[in-house]
């Protein structure tokens, strides 16, 4: 019997059966012809400080739905779909849908994107500023760019043992960038100004993409940091991890104390001058995460009390699936997470972490590219070689899934990742631009408008009742109730408020 069917039968059927799950999952507004919607949120949808399941992200005009957590691959995304159904309804008053692909629609200029708004307590007006922070340092274009983030647990993990998780899914994350990537092309206007190496899709005017890519949203062009870059993070136990984000939060950084934390007139342009602002402004493939008490900051939890569970942040939405991800897929990352978990993890280092940035940006760019080489411990590796190896250590933990479930979906999730490797054609990436470039004559907003409108008509036509209506309405009304309490609550001026909470003694236990 190899180790790993041994640490299989070591984790159990019951613990195997109580792995958790939940998605948040980003999407710009739209209008009918694919342009960025630039209404306030929907005020039947609640308020986006307080509503549990439906919230905005950067943009007023970027809703993001968050499941429960579930212990069935079906049950999250029928929460998933429920939430979507009452949004699309909201949304058609104002004949709006979502955008169901992860680079983003036709936008306005930059300093016209709406910032989320939060109300007026402290800690809504924090969100607010925040944002206005990201769009100084990175522009508000990026901040645009959607995506689903898939959060994950089991019982009986060690901060440790999900630390050991997160380096052998840094390092293998480009196979779930082949597979599931889905943002090869874009619309023009999101580079404009910008230096790129950008394809014209047919004659230029409607798409840019590369060739091979999976995902662009992945790459260089876009949800990166040179700024970050500096940031020398290390995954083997979780004070080295703290030590290095806490540097990131207290350091001042140069080039933010050019742009202050207000301006003349006394508007704040960002919550700090370090480079970071908080903690969520780190971006990476994973994150070790725990849930936070009320005015509580991430770091100052995870220190406290361990991680809780991982958020896997790579995942594209694909166009194709009206939730933007399929049962399938999610049973795939099942698999993929707890080889990640099972599998001998050494320690990373700073070449391997600089490797592992090399491996993304290649397969973000060039991933179905026949033949191309990765780096694995300083030696060039074939990826679907790679990739091939990955998905065939993946079997005996797809089949103890199977076997705990009374299913073959796990298998079944694994044989159509060993199809994908075989034929790079029928990946979600290469589907994408076959669309764009044949059935919308290279016009990637006449594409995703398309899609969007077919994802949500297949989702209005799930079955619906008055009950779901009014249990939507109540918690609509209920966060907008708690908003209002916590702006009656705030007994202290903004600027107190943000310094308190910037404090770097609540980064530490």
């Amino acid at each position: 019997m190899n180790h790993i069917q041994q640490r299989i039968d070591a984790v159990g059927r019951e613990r195997l059966l109580h792995i958790g799950r939940g998605i948040e999952k980003e999407g710009l507004r739209v209008t009918e012809d694919g342009a960025l919607a630039m209404t306030p949120h929907p005020a039947a949808l609640g308020s986006a400080l307080t509503h549990p399941s439906i919230t905005t992200d950067f943009s007023e005009s970027q809703i993001e739905i968050i499941t429960g957590v579930h212990q069935s691959v079906q049950g999250c995304l029928d929460d998933l779909s429920q939430v979507h159904q009452y949004v699309y309804q909201v949304l058609q008053a104002n004949d709006e849908r979502l955008w169901i692909s992860s680079m983003p629609c036709s936008l306005p200029p930059d300093e016209t994107i709406p910032l989320g708004s939060y109300g007026s307590s402290n800690i809504g007006r924090s969100k607010s500023v925040y944002r206005m922070g990201l769009g100084h340092r990175y522009g508000r274009r990026m901040q645009t760019i959607s995506g689903i983030h898939y959060n994950w647990s089991m019982p009986g993990i060690s901060s440790e043992e999900y630390f050991a998780l997160i380096r052998n899914f840094r390092r293998q994350a480009f196979v779930l960038l082949y597979l599931f990537g889905a943002s090869p092309v874009l619309c023009p206007c999101f580079v404009e100004g910008r230096q790129h190496q950008l394809q014209p899709l047919g004659d230029g005017s409607g798409a840019l993409y590369l060739p091979h890519a999976t995902s662009l949203r992945m790459g260089r062009l876009g949800y990166q940091s040179d700024a970050q870059a500096s940031i020398s993070v290390s995954y083997n136990h979780l004070k080295g991890y703290a030590d290095s984000l806490y540097g990131a939060l207290t350091q001042p950084y140069p080039a933010y104390e050019k742009i202050g934390i207000q301006n003349l007139g006394g508007e704040y342009n960002q919550l700090g001058t370090s480079l970071l602002q908080i903690e969520n402004e780190f971006y990476g493939t994973i994150r070790p995460k725990r849930t936070v008490q009320r005015g509580e900051r991430p770091l100052h939890a995870l220190r406290e009390r361990g991680v809780e569970y991982v958020e896997v942040r790579l995942m594209d939405i694909n166009p194709f699936e009206s939730m933007g991800i399929s049962a399938q897929t999610m049973r795939l990352l099942d698999v993929f997470l707890l080889h990640c978990l099972l599998s001998d993890s050494p320690p990373d280092s700073p070449a391997e972490i600089a490797e592992m940035k090399h491996n993304q940006h290649l397969t973000a760019e060039r991933g179905r590219e026949s033949g191309l080489h990765l780096q694995r411990n300083g030696q060039p590796v074939v990826l679907t070689e790679w990739a091939a190896e990955v998905l065939q250590a993946c079997a005996p933990i797809a089949a103890a899934l199977d076997a705990a479930h009374g299913v073959q979906d796990y298998s079944q999730a694994l044989a159509a990742a060993h199809q994908l490797l075989a034929n790079p054609e029928q990946t979600p990436s290469a589907q994408v631009l076959a669309a764009v470039a044949g059935q919308f004559q290279g016009q990637f907003k006449a594409f995703g408008a398309a899609q969007s409108q077919a994802a949500r008509a297949a989702t209005l036509a799930q079955p619906w009742s008055e009950a779901l209506t009014a249990r939507y309405q109540a918690l609509a009304a209920d966060s907008v109730g708690a908003q209002k309490s916590l702006e009656a609550a705030d007994t202290v001026p903004f600027e107190e408020w943000r310094q308190c909470y910037m404090s770097p003694e609540h980064l530490v236990v």
